[in-house]
């Protein structure tokens, strides 16, 4: 298994609702450099539907999804657009 690296930013979501994950994960990775991770901490169940699709619409690539109880985590790599 690869080492995944350490992300350059955390986004903490816990609490928040549809659509405020998916705005702030979209504002957060405009602010880090291609290459560079983005942790997404999120608590809503509609946030993993719409990460997902972030992801693949805008060529961004998801190392990881995990849930831990009703926390999804999410590692996401910048890609060039």
């Amino acid at each position: 298994m690869t080492e995944i690296k350490k992300p350059a930013k955390t986004l903490d979501c816990i609490g928040l609702y549809c659509p405020q994950p998916l705005f702030q994960a979209r504002e957060n990775i405009d602010q880090i450099n291609e290459g560079e991770i983005l942790e997404v901490l999120a608590d809503d169940p509609a946030a993993e539907e719409d990460l997902k699709r972030f992801a693949k619409r805008t060529g961004h690539k998801i190392l990881l999804f995990e849930k831990s109880g009703n926390v999804l985590r999410f590692l996401i790599e910048k890609n060039e657009r």
